[in-house]
């Protein structure tokens, strides 16, 4: 498509003249900068606004950092580079700015193929606003550079003019008009702000105004929920504040209320720090930091102002930092459990996602109470020290102001990092389960009704079916956090992630349909929890397979006790659990030791072992297997690109060694089962010692009905109740999960719940002697004492599963 008139004359035309000449003849709107000035002098006047723009243009570029120090040099360099190539290739032509990014769509609709043409004008928005940094920012070597100021303004004038304006309908996905664009224009009209003619900037907040309707805000349902209600909110904030209309400001400022309440149901934050977004995808790491960085934002831009925003809705905001967002961070990455489509995007990572993410922290914590701010920011440092694989420091693509942030942070000598916790989280309302310790972290992924297997959508996460199968991801201190990182996702075996039991039967890419997020039919999902130890359970019913299975999870301190049973297929394909799957690297090759023996390192090598108790690999794990199993382990190299998950990454093939441990199950299974201990970075020693020392663990049921342990050193007892009955000393006359630690003070903790939601009344016995209960919560509604230990529970099908913790003295 050539340009319809020379790409120098074009600049120096639409930089000198107004607006009105390439989009006609302009007539102020209601609401627009020039009949807002009442309302500006009432709100505080236009001085509020320029220092609202003035601090917003910080929050952009970022500030007092040294741009001739690393890793500022580099960033302001690389961002010199991309915009010096936007600017060379810029070439505005009918229908585009840039050859390769057209949004002049032959059948505008909502299609997929539509979906294409509208993200061209995000992105031309996005790299026209890379060349406004730089062109403000020092050291890029375009700094204050009147061509590419005129680029950039000539370039605003022919989106607005042929595409982004009053008068275009919206096609393809709605994100791209109301908030891709719409962040995007707003943000380079703050850094361009006093170049701006009052007729350009009357033609692009009509713009914004025409995409971002007011009604938007209407309603909390549909778009206009989590997330993306706070992109909405910032689209319309900044349209006020270049607009310099106080009205905007303020219904964007109001409109964010609904985000901060806990929601129990649908989309938002809930109490136990469950982050959901798109009706049931847990999403954290995803939409959950968009909403984080979006509302961080904005109450650093509004504080102080005639809109800021506070209260104890806003405090409910800042809670989600302890809740929801910590628990999912680990030395430095992001667990990839919570982040759904985001993790088959090439070029980015679970390391990256968690850089962007603790400076949001950051910047949270500056209008957060003194102690919060210094507990985060000795955290955050924690994270930035100990991330060996993938240092924040290091991401080239770190935006600018949140290196500053960092940086500043990492040079703070007042600030000691803070060691990771040690504790046991349970998000029962989005399946998803932390156990974090000082050397080790393991996190655990489930699907259930209200949580879906995963989600595809945009041509993204193509093979993602099996990342709600009992999918155990785990790191170590010093080990391991290379091993999503590393090109994982497109070259694993979707079939054989870490932990989970499934069908080998094929399923197309996308199964399930565009944004289908198919959910099983499966109640009793999640556990129970002391905040140290704890108990998981999975009904876990295999995506369009016949596939089921009862899986659990008992959370010691060194270990993870992995149950299966009841396992049974008939689809004419053989079932597999896959106890690990590691990533080795393009040429890493560990020893393998089994009972003993170390095996062959030469890839395509495979083996079956018939009673197999222990496993171990160097640098990594250990594996127990308490009852013997038949183990096979697979040395091989697997092939594949970015493009097969995810239609927007290269098709250029990658390769990655990979070592995996697993049972076959056999082909449409009856009642199948197996039994792991999980040992992460134990040597070959200790496992050995373990799978030995025969009295430690006590497997105490492993069917269809109930699945338990007892380990008697830690005075822990926990039993998954799949239907009433007797385990051990514990009986449960309902499906329920059931976790007692005995402790050295001579109290217990029992903590129950009804993962299945189904439990109008409950009645647990502990045959054990107990002279007194300490305490307990309101829906135990009565307890006995004496011989036995009798706790009768009223109706919990409202409570989401959430764990009820009851405290007692033993006799």
């Amino acid at each position: 498509m050539s340009s319809p008139w020379p790409r120098r004359a074009f600049f120096r035309t639409a930089a000198a003249a107004p607006l009105a000449a390439t989009v006609g003849v302009l007539t102020t709107p209601p609401g627009s900068a020039a009949e807002a000035s009442a309302d500006v002098e009432a709100a505080g006047g236009a001085g509020e606004f320029s220092a609202l723009r003035a601090k917003w243009r910080e929050l952009i570029l970022g500030t007092a950092f040294n741009p001739a120090a690393d890793p500022f040099r580099k960033l302001l360099t690389s961002l010199g580079a991309d915009a010096r190539t936007f600017l060379d290739a810029m070439a505005p032509a009918s229908g585009s700015l840039w050859p390769d990014l057209v949004w002049a769509d032959p059948e505008p609709d909502t299609d997929a193929e539509s979906y294409a043409y509208s993200a061209s004008i995000v992105t031309s928005y996005n790299r026209l606003n890379t060349m406004a940094q730089a062109y403000c920012q020092p050291g890029t070597g375009m700094t204050g550079s009147a061509e590419v100021r005129k680029a950039v303004l000539a370039g605003l004038d022919h989106v607005g003019s042929e595409v982004y304006n009053d008068r275009t309908a919206p096609y393809g996905n709605w994100w791209s008009w109301q908030i891709g664009a719409a962040q995007s224009l707003m943000d380079t009209c703050v850094l361009l702000h006093e170049h701006l003619t009052p007729a350009r900037i009357d033609a692009f907040c009509r713009a914004v105004d025409h995409f971002v309707p007011e009604r938007v805000f209407d309603s909390y349902t549909g778009t206009s929920t989590g997330a993306n209600r706070v992109d909405l909110c910032r689209s319309v904030v900044l349209r006020g504040i270049v607009g310099e209309n106080p009205d905007k400001v303020a219904l964007a400022s109001r409109a964010l209320a609904p985000v901060f309440p806990y929601v129990t149901s649908g989309d938002g934050f809930y109490a136990d720090g469950s982050f959901i977004q798109h009706r049931n995808v847990p999403y954290i790491g995803g939409y959950g930091a968009v909403l984080h960085d979006g509302v961080g934002r904005l109450m650093a831009l509004l504080r102080g102002s005639s809109w800021e925003i506070g209260g104890p809705s806003a405090q409910l905001f800042l809670d989600t930092i302890d809740r929801a967002v910590a628990p999912f961070i680990y030395n430095g990455l992001m667990m990839d459990n919570v982040s759904s489509r985001g993790i088959s995007r090439a070029g980015t990572s679970d390391h990256s996602r968690a850089h962007a993410l603790m400076a949001s922290i950051l910047l949270v914590g500056q209008g957060a109470t003194a102690e919060e701010n210094a507990r985060w920011r000795a955290m955050v440092k924690g994270w930035l020290r100990r991330d060996y694989y993938y240092p924040a420091l290091s991401n080239p693509g770190l935006a600018l102001t949140r290196a500053s942030l960092l940086q500043a942070l990492q040079d703070d000598d007042s600030v000691k990092a803070a060691p990771e916790p040690v504790e046991h989280r349970l998000f029962h309302n989005m399946a998803r389960v932390t156990h974090r310790r000082r050397r080790w972290a393991a996190s655990l992924s489930m699907a259930a009704k209200h949580i879906a297997h995963y989600e595809y959508g945009n041509g993204e996460h193509a093979r993602g079916y099996h990342t709600g199968a009992g999918w155990l991801s785990w790191w170590g201190d010093d080990f391991g956090l290379e091993h999503y990182s590393d090109e994982f996702w497109p070259t694993v075996d979707p079939y054989r992630l870490p932990g989970i039991t499934a069908s080998r039967k094929p399923l197309p890419d996308g199964a399930g349909g565009n944004w289908g997020q198919p959910c099983p039919d499966a109640s009793w999902v999640g556990g129970t929890t002391d905040g140290r130890f704890g108990a998981t359970g999975q009904h876990l019913k295999g995506l369009f397979s016949t596939m089921s299975a009862h899986k659990s999870w008992f959370w010691l301190d060194d270990c993870v006790v992995c149950l299966g049973a009841g396992i049974a297929s008939r689809d004419g394909f053989a079932v597999e659990t896959t106890f690990d799957n590691r990533n080795l690297g393009a040429k890493g090759a560990p020893a393998l030791t089994i009972d003993g023996t170390v095996q062959p390192s030469a890839q395509g090598w495979t083996a079956r072992f018939e009673g197999a108790r222990w496993a171990h690999i160097a640098g990594q794990a250990g594996y127990v297997f308490p009852e013997g199993t038949d183990l096979t382990a697979v040395r091989e190299e697997r092939t594949g690109a970015w493009h097969d998950i995810n239609v927007n990454g290269p098709a250029t093939p990658v390769t990655r060694r990979y070592l995996t441990l697993l049972t076959g199950h056999g082909t449409d299974p009856a009642d199948a089962s197996y039994a792991y201990v999980l040992l992460p970075g134990a040597s070959a020693g200790a496992t050995a010692r373990r799978a030995a020392g025969r009295g430690w663990l006590k497997i105490l049921a492993n069917n269809r009905e109930q699945q338990g342990i007892r380990v008697p050193a830690l005075g822990f007892t926990a039993v998954n109740f799949w239907a009433p009955g007797t385990v051990g000393e514990i009986t449960a006359d309902a499906p329920a999960s059931v976790l007692i630690r005995e402790n050295r003070d001579g109290t217990a903790t029992v903590v129950v719940s009804d993962p299945a939601r189904t439990a109008s009344a409950l009645e647990v016995v502990w045959n054990h002697s107990v002279s007194a209960v300490l305490s307990k919560p309101p829906t135990v509604t009565s307890a006995r004492t004496g011989s036995a230990l009798g706790l009768t529970f009223g109706d919990l099908t409202g409570r989401a599963g959430a764990p009820q913790k009851v405290t007692v003295r033993l006799a």
